[in-house]
Order: structure tokens, then C-alpha cells, then sequence
């Protein structure tokens, strides 16, 4: 794979994690290096971990918005001398000055690197680090899923206990199947009714 940052990015639960995890154990198969981080908040299974809904999961270097990425795989590689690609998960965490370092990571390290991450919140606002992700990445590949209707989803909707949607809150909330469901555009703004107040658009949306 070329030596540059790409962005893999989706609604949630279109599979992203198992893909990391299935394209890190290539390397490794290929007898290849890799390093992975996830997010340090998400503390769901004792310690940071990449785990996909289908069972997946490999422990991962926990991150957070003061650690130095560019720092820590320079450090590394010096001792991981078939070190040939890093894995970001939760790739939205992070901040504008870590997508900087990803990037200079591929120019001075001449290392891949690939981040899985979500382009939107639950109220359809950017997270910092999808935005300079989607800036600044060489490589951009949408990974598809499904609204509940058969359209392709693209945004997220955060939920009760019950399933109703939920239209205010922190940004942060650590969850899965229990807590989001990804839907398309036509669906993201009935359930999310704040996020769009034109009528003509209202209106077409109802058709």
C-alpha cells in the first residue's frame, strides 16, 4: 500500500473496525508490522481495543487529545524494524495538530497510514478530526451501509433506551447498537427536525 494517509469513514455500523482489523492481520500474515490506536476514552472492554460487532477485537495503544502519534511510531520504529503501516480507530477523536502529525508520519516515517472514523456527530455537526481528515488525506473511501429503509445511510442518530432520538448532549458519548443507529439524510432530519428549518426542504422530505 502507498505510503500516504487515507480515510476510511461511514455511518455507524457499516463495518469499519473489522475492516482495520482484517487488513492489520494482512500485514501481519505477509510478516509485516503494524501498530494500532483507539481511542483512550472508550473503556468498554477493560482497555483500549479495536472490536467489531461481529466478535473481532485486538487490543490497541490508547490515544488521547495531548498524545503525540508522530512521537510514539518514530519511537517505535526504531525497534519495529518491519513496521509498514498504523491503524487509527475512532479516527474522528482526534484533534486537528494529530491528523498533522498522521500526515507527517507517511512524509518523514514513510509509513501507511489508514483511520477509520465517522464524518458527522448525532447532530450532523463535524467532528475536528473527520474534518481534517477529509482536509488533508490523500485517500478518501466511503465504506457503505443501509438506513432502515434500504437507502444508503450517511448520518448518525443518537437514541434513548426506547429508541426515540436524542437532540442535545455532549458530542462524546461512548455506545454502540444500544445508543446509535445510522439512517440516510431523509430520515436524519425527521428524526433530527433542528438540523434543517427550511420549509421547502421540509417539504420535499415529506414527500
Amino acid at each position: 500500500m502507498a505510503k500516504k494517509l487515507y480515510f476510511y469513514y461511514s455511518a455507524m455500523n457499516a463495518g469499519k473496525s473489522t475492516m482495520l482489523l482484517q487488513s492489520s492481520y494482512n500485514y501481519i500474515e505477509r510478516g509485516m508490522q503494524t501498530i494500532l490506536f483507539a481511542p483512550q476514552i472508550d473503556n468498554r472492554f477493560g482497555g483500549p481495543t479495536i472490536y467489531s460487532r461481529i466478535g473481532l477485537k485486538q487490543p490497541a495503544i490508547g490515544y488521547h487529545r495531548e498524545f503525540d502519534l508522530f512521537d510514539f511510531v518514530a519511537k517505535k520504529q526504531q525497534e519495529l524494524t518491519k513496521l509498514a503501516c498504523v491503524f487509527v480507530d475512532e479516527a474522528h477523536f482526534l484533534t486537528k495538530q494529530q491528523v498533522s502529525q498522521l500526515v507527517k508520519m507517511t512524509v518523514d516515517l514513510n509509513i501507511a497510514v489508514l483511520t477509520y472514523g465517522l464524518r458527522s456527530d448525532f447532530l450532523g455537526e463535524p467532528f475536528e478530526g473527520s474534518l481534517y481528515l477529509l482536509a488533508w488525506a490523500q485517500e478518501l473511501v466511503e465504506i457503505k451501509t443501509i438506513c432502515s429503509c434500504g437507502r444508503k445511510a450517511t448520518m448518525n442518530v443518537r437514541i434513548d433506551e426506547k429508541g426515540r432520538p436524542i437532540t442535545s448532549g455532549a458530542q462524546v458519548q461512548i455506545g454502540g447498537n444500544e445508543s446509535y443507529i445510522s439512517c440516510c439524510m431523509e430520515h436524519f432530519v425527521k428524526a433530527v427536525p433542528e438540523f434543517c428549518h427550511s420549509d421547502t426542504i421540509s417539504t420535499l422530505l415529506t414527500k
